[in-house]
């Protein structure tokens, strides 16, 4: 049996029949158009047999479209009306319910997902879109690759390279986790109801191997947050609340190579990872 796709009339219906209204506070606005859901399936380079994982599916749209492929889903939604409905949603669109698993929880809090699923696909809400990756991305290390749909200026800041205005905390700890790149664009007009932001998708591909030890991870990510809460000053100074003075974070700066008089919009992930390394072996001696 062939998989059929949502169309916005259907769609609209479905929210009805829930007595769902699309929501500010949960990022809600359902993409509406069967080619934009495809887009992102092809962007996300789904194949038959993969199992994925999709955060926040909404009344099903894209979903369905991750389905046809062949793929699995592993399904988290937060809304238990929603999370309720998609099984019998996918079936009446031809999905064999062997291939999708639902879990009605915060995508947030989760800490396993059936079926250990080796993608990520999703249209994130603008509200919670970082942090929702970053917790997948630290749990759940057999996620291999994905494409995400998030406001544009979301993107932008993620896939940033150093030295760039927007390059910021999320775009040093995304990198942590692999290579990051947009992926495609998005128009408003597929949304319902129509946002006030742009769309871009954002993909990424994880590096083989584990970076560091999770003590590692965390230090390093305390170092990004410290410099760019005062981006503006050198490290030396950006760093002296978190080493205890800027003569204490010029020593370390120092030993791990890296010019105290920088800023933490210059240095690359391996610079951050480094300077946590020298502090962490300062700490022992």
């Amino acid at each position: 049996m062939t998989v059929t796709l949502l169309g916005a009339t259907e769609i609209r219906s479905l929210a009805a029949e829930l007595d769902v209204t699309p929501t500010k506070k949960l990022g809600q606005n359902f993409v509406v158009d069967a080619n934009t859901v495809r887009k992102i399936v092809h962007a996300a380079r789904v194949q038959p047999g993969e199992r994925v994982v999709e955060v926040g599916p909404g009344l099903g749209s894209l979903t369905l479209a991750i389905l046809e492929t062949g793929a699995s889903v592993t399904a988290v939604e937060i809304d238990h009306r929603l999370a309720a409905r998609l099984a019998q949603t996918a079936v009446e669109h031809g999905v064999d319910p062997e291939r999708l698993t639902v879990v009605d929880a915060d995508a947030l809090r989760i800490t396993e997902l059936p079926g250990e699923p080796t993608v990520l696909v999703a249209n994130l809400p603008y509200n919670v879109s970082v942090p929702v990756l970053l917790h997948f991305l630290e749990n759940f290390d057999y996620l291999q690759r994905g494409v995400v749909m998030v406001q544009a200026e979301v993107a932008e800041r993620i896939a940033a390279k150093p030295g760039s205005k927007i390059y910021g905390a999320p775009s040093v700890k995304a990198a942590w986790y692999g290579e990051w790149k947009l992926a495609g664009t998005v128009s408003r007009q597929v949304f319902w109801p129509v946002p006030n932001v742009d769309s871009l998708l954002v993909g990424f591909d994880r590096a083989e191997g584990e970076r560091g030890p999770i003590e590692e991870r965390r230090r390093t990510f305390e170092i990004v947050d410290a410099a760019f809460n005062q981006r503006r000053k050198m490290l030396r100074q950006a760093l002296s609340g978190l080493f205890g003075s800027s003569a204490a974070a010029s020593a370390v700066l120092v030993s791990a190579g890296v010019a105290p008089t920088a800023r933490g919009e210059d240095l690359t992930v391996d610079d951050y990872q480094r300077i946590a390394q020298h502090a962490l072996s300062a700490a022992e001696d």
